[in-house]
């Protein structure tokens, strides 16, 4: 209840908060972060203080707390433990943790996974990995002792520590991985800074009111005076307001649903353009989908990045790869058909046993071996890649060094057109293409104007396949974890439970999401190995 009524201003929106207005508290929420400029990467020491938006750019690594948490409780009530990617920390304890069936060593990573109640008492599922296999167990939230964050080896942006990597009463140290954009005088960092940044937290209440649909957003300084009414009130008269992640969460059996938006998207793109406030849609399923990852292909940035669904009907044509080295060519080439390629920069051997390269020379590449070069005096064995020069009236056998840097054009001889499908299953990607036959049902298709894609991987997101409620002519894919939307559930009565046509939507993505969507694929792959360093 405000004691004090008034007439606010929040986010360019006028709320009135009369005296004895009744509010539901749904969550806090970082608005903006404080951030304070180590000087020499020395923590104690900063010269500046800044506000950071949480949507600034820039990728970053969390520097591990050095101060411990006194028990399993206190970590459940500080840090963020969810089902997600993000919400799975790590801890260490400096004792033996001595458990009924495992003893938990000093030092030894604990992955916590989730809070859960059993038999009236709540404990946290963890599990460590020893000799490459996971053992699971639980910790009470009695269990006492020193646990300290062990060392994050991810990247993040400032949403994603804002969201998961703050504890609640605790700041934050972060150093800068990668900026993503060129510096300008409009970026509150100093230029070329390769500091750390130590992150105090600023909240806003998330509430809902009880003649208002949307959800109301209130700082935590706004000079007011509340009253807690929870133990007197029916807070069950409240709508109750649920992100894509928690529909996500339901099960199965409970679609189809229909909801109202309380909070939509941003973007001109369909099907965003559509999701405003107030908006009545049906949620049919949630599912898995397989996207292809593509970047436009140039020499200069910002590049764009799009995830294409394999229902796109377009139609590719191949366009060259370039290749840096000889180690490339070796990863590119298949047993489908011999690479072809034109030299593009030249290459002296420093041994007399393998080929030098001139800028036009043309090779079909065979295959990777060793061969035997005389070196400092003295005979070593090498990796060599086997090639066959063309010329004009014969081929020449020869091997090239597999740490060769040169450069390297494909020529395409194959003039089919492919489907998204058939490119997957045939070829090795990265792959170049571009799109000769638009895709005729998207009313524009934003691939056909690229003049090159590298379409780059396969990956896997969750979405979930919705219509509109008052006109479900078509059905949409939208993405949980990309798209910032709330809804209240309606009812589950839904007249329609086959959905209509699915709408083809190619995404385009900016390049913190690009980024994002790589790491995860990529975090539980091994680093392809290094090309062979050229001899001193």
């Amino acid at each position: 209840i405000f004691f004090s009524g008034s007439i606010y201003e929040m986010f360019g929106n006028e709320c009135c908060l009369s005296t004895g207005e009744v509010i539901k508290v749904i969550g806090f929420k970082i608005n903006k972060l404080i951030a304070s400029i180590c000087e020499n990467n020395e923590d104690s020491q900063f010269s500046a203080k800044v506000e950071l938006p949480l949507n600034f750019p820039g990728l970053y690594k969390v520097v591990a707390d050095k101060t411990p948490y006194t028990s399993i409780e206190e970590i459940t009530r500080k840090v963020a433990i969810g089902p997600t990617r993000f919400g799975h920390p790590c801890f260490y304890s400096p004792e033996d943790i001595k458990l009924a069936n495992l003893t938990i060593k000093p030092g030894e990573q604990i992955t916590f996974n989730s809070v859960e109640e059993v038999n009236g008492t709540t404990a946290v599922n963890c599990g460590v990995i020893r000799n490459n296999q996971s053992h699971s167990f639980t910790l009470p939230l009695s269990q006492e002792g020193e646990f300290y964050e062990c060392e994050d080896d991810q990247i993040y942006t400032l949403k994603e520590i804002a969201e998961w990597k703050i504890p609640k009463c605790r700041k934050r140290i972060v150093k800068l991985s990668n900026t993503l954009h060129v510096w300008d005088c409009s970026n509150p960092l100093p230029e070329n800074f390769g500091g750390r940044l130590i992150l105090t937290p600023v909240y806003e209440v998330q509430a809902v009111m009880k003649f208002r649909k949307d959800i109301v957003h209130i700082l935590s300084d706004l000079d007011v005076e509340v009253k807690d009414i929870t133990d007197c009130y029916d807070i069950s008269s409240f709508l109750q307001p649920l992100s894509l992640e928690d529909i996500f969460e339901r099960t199965s059996k409970e679609f189809p649903m229909v909801a109202e938006i309380m909070e939509g998207p941003l973007g001109s793109q369909k099907p965003y353009n559509l999701l405003h406030i107030g908006k009545e849609i049906v949620i049919y399923r949630k599912y898995q989908a397989t996207r292809v990852l593509a970047s436009e292909i140039r020499s200069d940035s910002p590049k764009r990045h799009f995830l294409i669904p394999m229902t796109y009907k377009g139609k590719f044509k191949r366009r060259p790869r370039e290749f840096p080295t000889a180690y490339d060519l070796e990863i590119a080439r298949s047993e489908r058909e011999q690479l072809h390629v034109v030299a593009t920069k030249a290459f002296e051997s420093p041994h007399t046993e393998l080929f030098s390269v001139s800028v036009g020379d043309q090779f079909l590449v065979q295959q990777r071996q060793t061969s035997e070069v005389l070196y400092e005096g003295r005979k070593k064995v090498i990796d060599v890649l086997a090639c066959e020069q063309i010329l004009s009236d014969a081929y020449k056998k020869v091997l090239l060094p597999m740490y060769m840097e040169g450069g390297f054009v494909e020529v395409i001889h194959d003039k089919k057109q492919y489907q998204l499908s058939e490119i997957c299953k045939e070829f090795r990607l990265p792959f170049n293409v571009k799109v000769s036959v638009r895709d005729l049902s998207i009313k524009e298709d934003v691939l056909a104007a690229v003049p090159g894609l590298q379409l780059e991987e396969e990956i896997t997101d969750s979405y979930l396949l919705i219509s509109s409620a008052s006109n479900p002519v078509e059905s949409w894919e939208i993405p949980v974890y990309r798209l910032n939307m709330s809804v209240h559930l309606l009812s589950n009565d839904v007249q329609t439970v086959v959905p209509p046509m699915t709408k083809t939507t190619v995404e385009e993505i900016s390049e913190e999401e690009y980024y994002m969507v790589r790491r995860y694929e990529n975090q539980t792959l091994h680093p392809p190995p290094r090309p062979p360093k050229k001899p001193a």
